[in-house]
């Protein structure tokens, strides 16, 4: 059954409204989604979990691309049909961030968070099966992209998730299907990485939302 109050959101005993309901469109406010985050994050991550002030302009610009504000994210040069590859440096709270704001937008299809590195340790027990896995109509974030090691089955090494993001950027291509992506590296580093075939793909599939790379570590 469809969800006539997507913004309106259960927490326990607590109801968190991120907008009002006006003529069947859903105004959302950004204040009261800031609200529900910083109250989910504590919950998924612990009393420590803040939204920090120098935080809110990123977290803007993807707020607005998760409910789909056309208006703001053309204004913000956000594509709504391309993914997310969020940058930035080590503890910076990207991955905090896009395991949160899937809760912000209940009604739409969920995308499964998986560390990179765990899929190159899954193809170096069981081969090109992996790679084919990530190849279906799943929405996935691939956290920590960049930083994963070689693969190696039978002795053959494979650049794994070069190989997904190809196979994800076919998808994207013949089904519309998302895939986001956290990462460390800079534009530069992930050529270096994955090739100039595979950076010229993540540009087509991708929104580059990026941290200042003198942000701190949150984790500290």
């Amino acid at each position: 059954m469809k969800n006539v109050s997507p913004h309106i959101i259960t927490e326990g005993k607590k109801q968190y409204h991120l907008g009002e309901l006006k003529v069947n469109e859903i105004i959302y406010d950004f204040d009261m989604m800031l609200a529900y985050l910083n109250t989910k994050g504590k919950l998924l991550f612990g009393e420590k979990f803040k939204i920090i002030e120098e935080d809110r302009e990123i977290i803007f610009k993807l707020c607005n691309y998760f409910i789909k504000d056309e208006a703001n994210c053309k204004r913000l040069d956000i594509d709504i049909n391309k993914g997310i590859l969020l940058s930035g440096p080590v503890g910076c709270g990207k991955t905090s961030l896009m395991k949160l704001l899937r809760y912000t937008v209940p009604h739409q299809k969920p995308y499964k968070m998986i560390p990179a590195r765990n899929i190159v340790f899954g193809f170096n027990h069981i081969g090109y099966k992996t790679i084919e896995d990530y190849g279906d109509g799943q929405y996935f974030c691939f956290d920590d992209l960049g930083v994963e090691p070689i693969g190696r089955h039978y002795g053959k090494d494979c650049n794994v998730m070069g190989e997904i993001l190809l196979s994800r950027y076919d998808l994207f291509l013949e089904n519309k299907i998302k895939t986001h992506a956290t990462t460390n590296l800079n534009a530069q580093e992930l050529e270096e990485r994955y090739g100039n075939r595979v950076r010229s793909r993540m540009r087509q599939l991708f929104n580059l939302v990026a941290f200042d790379k003198e942000s701190g570590d949150k984790r500290k």
